[in-house]
C-alpha cells in the first residue's frame, strides 16, 4: 500500500528528506525562501533585486512551485494589482530549517556574510530567534 500511495503522489520514495528536496531542493527555491524570511521580500521585483540575480523565468517557476507546494500564497494587492507573496503556516515551518542552514554555512564558510552575533544567538537562543523571525514576518497563521 505504501508504494501505491507514493506512486500516486508522483514521488520517488517515501523518504522525508527526498520529499523535502522535491520541494526546496534547488538553490533558487531556497534563496527565494531566504529572501522572504530574512529579507522580508514579497514581490517579484524585490526577488529580482537579490544579490544572486535570478533570471525572470526561473523566478516565475520557483514562485509557482512554492505556491503549488503550499509554502506560500499569492495575493493581488493595491490599485496596481501587483502580486504579493506571503508564507503559509507550512512555509513558516521552514524558518528553523533555514536558521540551521545559516549556522552550518557560517561555521564552514570562511567568507560568510552572517553576523557572528546572529549565529551565536541562533545557536544559544534558537527558539527565541525562531519566534522573533516568524513574528517579524507579520504573517497571520492558519490561513
Amino acid at each position: 500500500m505504501k508504494a501505491t500511495r507514493r506512486k500516486a503522489r508522483g514521488r520517488r520514495s517515501g523518504c522525508p528528506i527526498g520529499y523535502t528536496l522535491e520541494i526546496v531542493g534547488d538553490r533558487w527555491t531556497l534563496l527565494v525562501l531566504r529572501d522572504m524570511i530574512f529579507g522580508r521580500k514579497r514581490t517579484f521585483g524585490e526577488f529580482l533585486n537579490s544579490e544572486e540575480r535570478i533570471a525572470t523565468n526561473i523566478l516565475t517557476d520557483r514562485l509557482k512551485r512554492l505556491e503549488r507546494s503550499g509554502l506560500m500564497r499569492k495575493e493581488i494587492a493595491g490599485e496596481a494589482r501587483r502580486a504579493v507573496y506571503e508564507l503559509t503556516e507550512k512555509g513558516l515551518a521552514m524558518v528553523p530549517v533555514l536558521l540551521d542552514m545559516v549556522v552550518w554555512g557560517a561555521t564552514y564558510d570562511p567568507g560568510t556574510g552572517a553576523s557572528p552575533e546572529f549565529v551565536r544567538r541562533v545557536k544559544q537562543e534558537r527558539e527565541s530567534v525562531i519566534a522573533e523571525t516568524i513574528a517579524a514576518l507579520g504573517v497571520t497563521s492558519g490561513r
